[in-house]
């Protein structure tokens, strides 16, 4: 059987912004984010929740991007960005069918640091034009907040701080390791060594937090969660004007 390797995220990844944190009720909006329609970095960890938050804040009105759908625009085949990643790591990294395998790309980029930096000098800059142009559409419908979900946002700004200026506020999801292992066992797609191998290639919770806004700690029951978006909404999203049906917007 042959060696397993994780599938490198299809995002691969300025502080001392004040912390808000959901659980101590320090809700008080802060920064242009106070404003109409803001646009909010939704990110965390595997297994931390980011993806409930999205679907909590989209119930309530908010219109939510899926990066890792724009970034799959990208890898799609035949367009100018599978074109550059085959260019960059060869045909080999291709199924029979033409299509950029994951498994095969994430067997390179997993544990190269530099072919990680050749890979997101590719797909960044295309995922961020892709993200700014279905932002700035939802704006102009009304919406009362855009939701970017970006599961690695934080290491991408980090190494690239443009993708901080594409965002009003930060907001990272957190929660227990252990509690994180059993989430993702329990969807039945990784080991627990391969879990525990993606969470030790993330940024801990503790490196997150300098970039956050808000912060989310999701370590109680989904009730729980519910309850702290919803004081998150009113406290810094009810001044926004009332938004059109909640929309979850994917590239095409």
């Amino acid at each position: 059987m042959p060696p397993h390797h994780p599938r490198p995220p299809l995002l691969t990844a300025p502080a001392g912004r004040e912390v808000a944190q959901a659980a101590t009720g320090d809700l008080t909006p802060r920064g242009p984010a106070a404003a109409a329609r803001p646009v909010i970095g939704l990110t965390g960890g595997i297994g931390s929740g980011k993806s409930a938050v999205a679907r909590l804040l989209a119930e309530r009105g908010a219109a939510v991007v899926d990066a890792d759908a724009a970034a799959h625009q990208v890898y799609r085949a035949g367009t100018a960005g599978w074109k550059e990643i085959v260019a960059a790591f060869g045909r080999e990294i291709l199924d029979a069918a033409g299509a950029i395998s994951r498994r095969k790309l994430g067997a390179i980029v997993f544990h190269d640091a530099g072919a990680r930096a050749r890979l997101n000098a590719i797909v960044h800059p295309q995922v961020r034009r892709s993200l700014r142009e279905q932002a700035a559409r939802l704006q102009r419908r009304g919406v009362a907040a855009v939701v970017v979900e970006v599961p690695l946002l934080v290491e991408a700004i980090r190494n690239e701080p443009g993708w901080r200026r594409m965002f009003d506020e930060i907001w990272v999801v957190t929660a227990p390791e252990a509690q994180v292992i059993e989430r993702v066992r329990a969807r039945g797609s990784m080991s627990e060594a391969t879990i525990r191998a993606v969470i030790a290639a993330q940024l801990t919770p503790e490196q997150r937090l300098p970039y956050a806004d808000v912060v989310i700690d999701n370590r109680g029951s989904m009730e729980q969660l519910r309850s702290r978006v919803a004081q998150l909404w009113r406290a810094r999203l009810d001044t926004a004007p009332e938004a059109e049906p909640p929309t979850r917007s994917r590239s095409t």
